[in-house]
C-alpha cells in the first residue's frame, strides 16, 4: 500500500523542501498549492501538483479525496504582515476557512494535521524571551491573529476527532529557494541585493531579532511531528539582530554596501525568540545548524539560483 501525503504550499520554499523530504522516504507525495507565490518549478518530478486553492472547498475535496492521504502537512498561508494589514479579509479567508477545509478534509481520511503556524508574529512584543508555548498570543497583525484563529480550529478538531493534529509555530525560517522578493524572507532578501552590490535597507534600524531557523531543521521538526497532538515551538531559542544576520552575509560575499537605517514597518515586532525545549523533549528533534553555520552557506546557494535565472 502507497503511503501518500499531502503537502499544502508544497510549491512553496519550505513547503518543496518538505516534499523533498518525503519522497526521500519514499513516500508518495501530493502537492496542493495556487501557486500565488509558490513555483511549479521547485516541486521535484516524482511528485503529483494540484494547482488548487485552499479556500476553495470542493475543488481542495477533490483532491484530498483522491488522495486519501496518510496525513497531511498544511503549509498553505496568506504569510506577508503588510498584505494582512492592507487585505485583513483575504488573510483571514486563506489562513482561517483554507485551514478549516483542511481539517474538514482530513476529518474524512483520519488524516493527522501537522498545521504549521507563526512564532514571533503570534506571541507579540512583550513576551518573554525565549518565549515558551504557554506564554499566552497577542498578535500585533492580522496575519499574527488569523494564526492564532486557525490553530484553535487546529486543537479543536484534534480534541473532537481524536485525530493527532499537531501545531508547529515556526521561527524566522530561512535557506535555499527563499524568494527574496517578499518581506519575511531577510536572508534571501539581504543576499540578493549584496549580489548585486545595492546597498539594503534594515528596518528597525537593523537591531530587531528573531530566531532565525535553517529549512533543513524545520523540516525534521515537522516530520518528527506528524501525529503528535500537541503546540511545538520550532526554533533554536538564540535571539539574533537584522545587523548581525547583515554582517555574516557580507563576510559571505565579500560585499562592502553600507545598509540604510529606517523604522519598523507596521504590524512588525521589535524582538523575538522562542524557546524549543518542549520539541527537544517530546519529539526528541533539536536544531542542528548554526547560523555561522548556514546563513554563509545559504548565501551562496541562494547566489547559484539567482545567478542561474
Amino acid at each position: 500500500m502507497v503511503d501518500t501525503v499531502v503537502v499544502t504550499g508544497g510549491a512553496g520554499f519550505i513547503g518543496s523542501h518538505l516534499v523533498d523530504a518525503v519522497l526521500a522516504r519514499g513516500q508518495h507525495a501530493v502537492v496542493v498549492d495556487d501557486l500565488s507565490s509558490g513555483k511549479a518549478d521547485n516541486v521535484a518530478g516524482e511528485a503529483d501538483l494540484e494547482v488548487v486553492d485552499i479556500v476553495d472547498a470542493a475543488a481542495l475535496n477533490v483532491v484530498i479525496d483522491a488522495a486519501a492521504p496518510t496525513a497531511i502537512f498544511h503549509l498553505a498561508a496568506q504569510a506577508s504582515v503588510t498584505a494582512s494589514v492592507t487585505d485583513p479579509v483575504r488573510d483571514a479567508a486563506v489562513n482561517v476557512i483554507g485551514t478549516l477545509n483542511v481539517l474538514e478534509a482530513a476529518k474524512r481520511h483520519g488524516s493527522p494535521v501537522v498545521f504549521t503556524s507563526t512564532g514571533g508574529a503570534l506571541y507579540g512584543d512583550a513576551a518573554p524571551r525565549p518565549t515558551p508555548e504557554t506564554f499566552p498570543p497577542a498578535p500585533l497583525s492580522p496575519y499574527g491573529a488569523s494564526k492564532w484563529a486557525a490553530e484553535a480550529y487546529v486543537r479543536t478538531w484534534a480534541n473532537a476527532t481524536r485525530i493527532g493534529h499537531t501545531v508547529c509555530r515556526l521561527a524566522n525560517v530561512y535557506g535555499p529557494r527563499q524568494s527574496p522578493h517578499g518581506e519575511a524572507g531577510v536572508v534571501s532578501i539581504l543576499s540578493n541585493l549584496l549580489w548585486q552590490g545595492k546597498p539594503p535597507t534594515l528596518y528597525g534600524r537593523g537591531r530587531p531579532t528573531r530566531d532565525y531557523i535553517h529549512v533543513a531543521d524545520v523540516v525534521a521538526a515537522l516530520l518528527a511531528a506528524r501525529s503528535v497532538n500537541d503546540v511545538f515551538n520550532v526554533a533554536t531559542g538564540r535571539e539574533a539582530a537584522v545587523s548581525e544576520i547583515f554582517r555574516l552575509l557580507a563576510q559571505a560575499s565579500g560585499a562592502s554596501a553600507q545598509p540604510h537605517l529606517a523604522p519598523l514597518r507596521p504590524g512588525e515586532l521589535e524582538r523575538s525568540c522562542l524557546d524549543p525545549s518542549h520539541a527537544q523533549r517530546r519529539l526528541g528533534w533539536r536544531a542542528q545548524i548554526s547560523l555561522e553555520e548556514g546563513v554563509p552557506a545559504t548565501y551562496r546557494e541562494l547566489v547559484a539560483a539567482f545567478s542561474a535565472a
